[in-house]
């Protein structure tokens, strides 16, 4: 893979970069990581400091108002769907993100009688933080502005491709 054909990759929520930094021994051109915490941004500072800090930018702040120049072959949600409130908003970020031909690759909670109850009481009555699930009929129309919409499902939850 020549430097043209690397994929520049976005990932939403990325917290400390587990994900970029296999994105990038792989050879990703550009990865952008966005997230809210300065705590896991430091972290990923760390893990992402043997590479060349031309490919690498962390953005603190808010996915939905946070300047992100450029698209992307890849944009990633793992893990961040299960907190979102407004999800349309999100979705329709990534969707003016995402490069032609690129994807928008995310995960999805779902309801399950084994994790359900504990996730609603550790998150939303312990902690105060409101999840979300998802039904595979509601992501298909969450990304209808997709040309191919793949869905996969687990134990738990729904892996998705979107291909726009």
């Amino acid at each position: 893979m020549d430097e043209y054909d690397a994929p520049r990759v976005l990932d939403v929520g990325g917290g400390s970069a587990r994900i970029g930094e296999l994105a990038l021994d792989h050879g990703a051109s550009r990865y952008v990581d966005v997230d809210l915490s300065d705590s896991m941004l430091e972290l990923a500072r760390q893990r992402l400091e043997r590479f060349e800090d031309d490919k690498i930018t962390l953005i603190q702040g808010d996915f939905l108002t946070s300047p992100i120049p450029g698209s992307y072959d890849v944009v990633l949600g793992l893990g961040y769907f299960d907190y979102i409130e407004n999800a349309p908003a999100h979705v329709a970020r990534m969707r003016e993100l995402v490069a032609p031909g690129g994807s928008v690759v995310a995960s999805f909670p779902r309801w399950t009688w084994t994790k359900g109850p504990i996730r609603k009481l550790r998150y939303e009555v312990i902690n105060n933080c409101p999840i979300f699930n998802y039904t595979r009929d509601g992501l298909m129309d969450l990304f209808s502005a997709f040309a191919n919409v793949e869905i996969r499902s687990g134990k738990s939850g729904f892996l998705l491709r979107a291909t726009a």
